[in-house]
């Protein structure tokens, strides 16, 4: 195993536990919020702003800012100047590189796939599902009614979708943005997994023939 696989997910499609059985399928690390964490530490950002700003869309004006500044570093007053949800981007983004050049892994969400782009040992998948079998995971975990539950699945997707059309150049859930998107609900969790550890090893496969 030598990838570093990224999982998009809409919300209730069983995104993190499939991408979690596949980092222990393949016995390699997992991150999802654990990135946070990890990226806490890194930065010197305290973990709980990590944690309010995790995914989450920012005004678009400020797009340039954040650009302009990422290059001169932490410590720059650029960057204490630059806003929190920016800043928590930023440390996120870095990690993740970090992560990766350590090793094979699982992450997931956060634009990792976008973090991730310029290397050549890079899975991108995306994890749908269909609505009313998402639903009714969410109402079972959460404990919540039909009605909440639609609401929660279609206000988190937002978040995602905006948050990462914000930060990277590519459309979140779009076909074409990743290497392979699946939809859980046919196969199921497990069956998901089969299919995804079955796909990346003969993405495998296919590079190491290509390197030789």
């Amino acid at each position: 195993m030598n990838s570093a696989i990224t999982i998009g997910r809409e919300f209730g499609s069983g995104g993190r536990e499939i991408a979690k059985k596949l980092a222990q399928r393949f016995d390699i690390p997992f991150f999802d919020k654990e990135l946070l964490a990890r990226a806490a530490k890194d930065s010197g950002l305290c973990e709980e702003v990590l944690q309010n700003h995790d995914e989450v869309p920012t005004s678009s004006f400020l797009y340039n800012l954040v650009m302009d500044t990422y290059s001169f570093g932490y410590n720059s007053s650029a960057y204490v100047d630059m806003p929190v949800s920016h800043r928590v981007f930023l440390a996120q983004f870095d990690t993740i590189k970090k992560i990766a050049e350590e090793g094979p892994c699982v992450i997931v969400g956060r634009c990792a796939d976008y973090a991730l782009a310029d290397r050549d040992n890079l899975i991108s998948v995306f994890i749908a599902g269909k609505n009313e079998v998402k639903i009714k995971r969410i109402m079972e975990k959460y404990n919540l009614t039909e009605a909440k539950a639609r609401d929660m699945m279609m206000k988190k997707d937002k978040q995602r979708k905006s948050y990462y059309d914000y930060y990277s150049s590519k459309k979140w859930g779009s076909v074409d943005t990743y290497d392979l998107a699946v939809n859980s609900t046919v196969l199921g969790i497990d069956g998901t997994v089969e299919l995804l550890s079955e796909f990346i090893a003969n993405v495998e496969a296919a590079r190491e023939k290509k390197r030789k």
